[in-house]
């Protein structure tokens, strides 16, 4: 660096007035500037490099267990604070549960009597809605699971969100129930209406 300096000095104390040594006399100051800025990168590259080793250690010290600065933390995740066991969708997701199978029970009671549909369709009318109680009582294993301490580690945000999820999907069976019920009642209504005309038209035509 010294030398560099020495190098400027003598060119500025022997140099001529001449345009051509004023110019590469600014080039040759470019040049220093340039040179302090690549040092200052190097200086900042060499911080970056101690930073990122500190938190690869960080990274080493947990993967082999020695971790307990951070255990409290995690043991932390596997608690359910009352926040969320009190998160007004998880009573909801529960009677929205009641309501399925109470509302699939009226219906296909109804449907039975009616005494309108063939054996198979009423099989196929009773699978539809187990596979929506199964679907159901996945749904309600999974809150279970969410709202309960030592099964998943999660923060509070995430149970809250997968609450939300669970909710989603328990109102979409229930939607989907109540829609399958109003198309199966009318399907009766409609076959009634028919097993009436043809009834209606047997007795006309005995006259």
């Amino acid at each position: 660096m010294k030398t560099i300096y020495i190098l400027i000095f003598f060119l500025v104390t022997f140099a001529t007035k001449g345009y051509c040594q004023e110019q590469e006399i600014a080039q040759l100051l470019l040049n220093v500037e340039k040179l302090t800025q690549f040092k200052r990168i190097l200086s900042d590259m060499k911080d970056g490099y101690k930073i990122l080793e500190g938190g690869y250690n960080t990274v080493k010290d947990i993967s082999e267990g020695n971790f307990n600065i951070h255990k409290q933390f995690l043991d932390g995740l596997m608690q359910v604070s009352p926040t969320v066991r009190k998160y007004r969708k998880v009573s909801m997701i529960i009677e929205y549960q009641i309501k399925i199978i109470k509302e699939y029970k009226t219906a296909f009671a109804q449907f039975k009597q009616a005494n309108i549909f063939r054996t198979g369709e009423l099989t196929t009318i009773e699978t539809t809605y187990t596979n929506v109680i199964n679907q159901s009582l996945r749904n309600l294993d999974e809150l279970t699971i969410v709202i309960s301490s030592g099964k998943l580690r999660m923060s509070d945000d995430e149970r809250i969100n997968a609450i939300d999820r669970i909710f989603e999907e328990m109102e979409d069976k229930l939607m989907f129930v109540r829609h399958f019920n109003k198309e199966t009642a009318l399907t009766v209504l409609q076959r009634q209406k028919e097993k009436t005309e043809i009834k209606n038209l047997q007795n006309l035509y005995k006259k």
